[in-house]
């Protein structure tokens, strides 16, 4: 028997810093896709909108892919939110120098899957 291994959808090359999108996603980790859709609603945060939008788009693929599905039967499975390439910027310094600025992207990867029915 083939175990269902949820519905996945990646966010890539989003320039948001990971260290500051990680705590937002452990807020929704493992909760009720409409759970964590109002709290990232909540969030004024950048990050929790980057978030939202690859957690809404895990979603949509659950339910195309199975017809059957409703948006109350899903919940946040696994999210990743890995670094992903860095831009060097240059930054002006006094007396002519420069420093290097590091615009970090991420990487966001979401796994939403369907709740365990009572009674199996």
């Amino acid at each position: 028997m083939e175990e269902n291994k949820g519905y996945k959808a990646i966010g890539k090359y989003l320039m948001y810093s990971p260290k500051k999108l990680r705590p937002i996603a452990n807020l929704v980790r493992r909760k009720p896709y409409t759970d964590a859709v109002a709290q990232l609603d909540v969030i004024p945060n950048r990050g929790a909108e980057l978030l939202k939008k690859v957690i809404m788009s895990a979603a949509a693929n659950a339910l195309n892919q199975n017809k059957k599905l409703d948006e109350e039967m899903l919940y946040v499975k696994e999210i990743q939110v890995n670094e992903g390439p860095r831009l060097k910027r240059v930054w002006a310094r006094a007396k002519g120098k420069r420093d290097i600025l590091l615009r970090r992207m991420s990487h966001i990867s979401v796994i939403v899957d369907e709740l365990a029915k009572v009674g199996e």
